[in-house]
């Protein structure tokens, strides 16, 4: 409970005052510290039919560990994004988690491997990945079915397969001990539009959604793919906005 009202107090108290979260910015990277521990990373993606577009992940740090959510797109800012959670928060990186298959998500994923960091996302990512012979990505090392729990610094990492939205492989991971959910593209950040629904399942989105809502009631921040974090609201727009 205390931790529940912490994150308010805090979430709230930035929204109030206008209070500038990033503690780290370059010309191609940006971060933000939302909770204890808990950091989003902000990169960007030129695209031909988005243009510039920032494009989310997260870092959580727990007692000399690490998780990212994640990698930049390229691999020179992934680099530098590992560069500064060593430098920073003095831990070591245990994992790599891959929201989907999507640049956004794994662009940056061999920089990530040969630093010896092991990555993982759904059993679909690793397949799509695989066989996708246009962009040939990295493909994750370890993959699920419907949920994986690492362990960091002794606390679990809830990462799930809600059902398919923004692609058919989106999942989710949920960070009990600051209640934070980094959701990625399959939330939609307050105010924002659809965006990229060339491989989206508009159909059973909003369904997918319904899931994550209900197997993490706890929630208080939430990370989409795009756009600003924000309240568990964020789940309830994004519901609406499929239709349910």
């Amino acid at each position: 409970m205390k931790t529940y009202l912490l994150l308010i107090l805090c979430t709230c108290t930035l929204m109030a005052t206008g209070q500038n979260p990033t503690i780290y910015k370059t010309a191609k990277l940006e971060i933000d510290s939302i909770a204890p521990g808990t950091y989003v990373h902000r990169t960007y993606l030129s695209t031909k039919e988005w243009g510039k577009v920032a494009c989310n992940g997260a870092v959580y740090v727990n007692k000399g560990e690490s998780v990212v959510f994640d990698t930049p797109a390229t691999d020179s800012v992934s680099a530098e994004l590992i560069s500064w959670i060593k430098a920073h928060t003095h831990s070591r990186i245990k994992a790599i988690v891959v929201n989907h298959s999507h640049e956004d998500c794994l662009g940056g994923l061999g920089v990530f491997h040969t630093a010896g960091i092991p990555s993982y996302s759904s059993k679909q990512t690793q397949t799509f990945s695989r066989n996708d012979t246009i962009n040939k990505p990295v493909v994750p090392q370890h993959g699920f079915t419907k949920e994986l729990i690492l362990k960091i610094g002794g606390t679990s990492i809830i990462n799930y397969f809600p059902g398919e939205g923004h692609t058919r492989d989106n999942i989710v991971s949920y960070i009990p001990s600051v209640k934070v959910l980094f959701g990625g593209c399959i939330i939609k950040a307050l105010g924002s539009g659809k965006g990229n629904l060339a491989e989206a399942n508009v159909t059973t989105w909003a369904k997918s959604v319904r899931n994550v809502k209900q197997k993490f009631p706890n929630a208080v921040i939430i990370i989409p793919g795009h756009g600003a974090y924000g309240p568990h609201s964020l789940l309830d727009y994004t519901i609406k906005m499929f239709g349910e």
